[in-house]
């Protein structure tokens, strides 16, 4: 199956989860919680407020080595935006791209979601958890905070 097969599919569209496209072809499902949705609500507004040459958007697909993965929120500048706007999903990643960490999901899971987004061109990955703490990681490691957006909170409170 190829992610245009997966959008296209009239049985999974309007699901209440994410799903993703493995490397095999092989649909991948997520569940996802409504504070999930208010983190992502939450980290989206802060990035539209915070980085002023792009947007933020949630639910990005993003290619990688291990097939189609979902990003929660991504940050992308107005040249990647212009260069990218019509491609589902995208062959290269944004600049940020943020996993909010569910109970579903295990430390193995997340850190090769970090590992794939770096590898698609991500400048940053961050991971927010249910209780708001942020980590941020680049090509050398986690780092103490984003470099891209200094300035974002390492605890977001709802």
């Amino acid at each position: 199956m190829t992610w245009q097969e997966v959008i296209e599919h009239k049985s999974l569209q309007d699901l209440p989860f994410k799903i993703e496209l493995n490397k095999d072809g092989v649909i991948e499902m997520s569940p996802a919680t409504n504070w999930h949705g208010f983190m992502q609500g939450e980290i989206l507004s802060l990035l539209n407020a915070q980085l002023g040459t792009g947007r933020a958007m949630v639910e990005a697909s993003i290619q990688t080595t291990d097939g189609v993965r979902v990003a929660d929120v991504v940050w992308a500048n107005t040249t990647f935006l212009r260069l990218n706007r019509t491609q589902t999903p995208f062959l290269t990643a944004p600049e940020i791209c943020i996993e909010i960490v569910s109970p579903s999901n295990s430390k193995k899971e997340i850190s090769q979601k970090i590992k794939l987004y770096l590898e698609a061109g991500a400048s940053e990955v961050w991971t927010c958890t249910l209780d708001g703490e942020l980590r941020f990681y680049n090509q050398l490691g986690q780092l103490e905070q984003s470099q891209l957006a200094p300035e974002f909170p390492q605890l977001i409170e709802i």
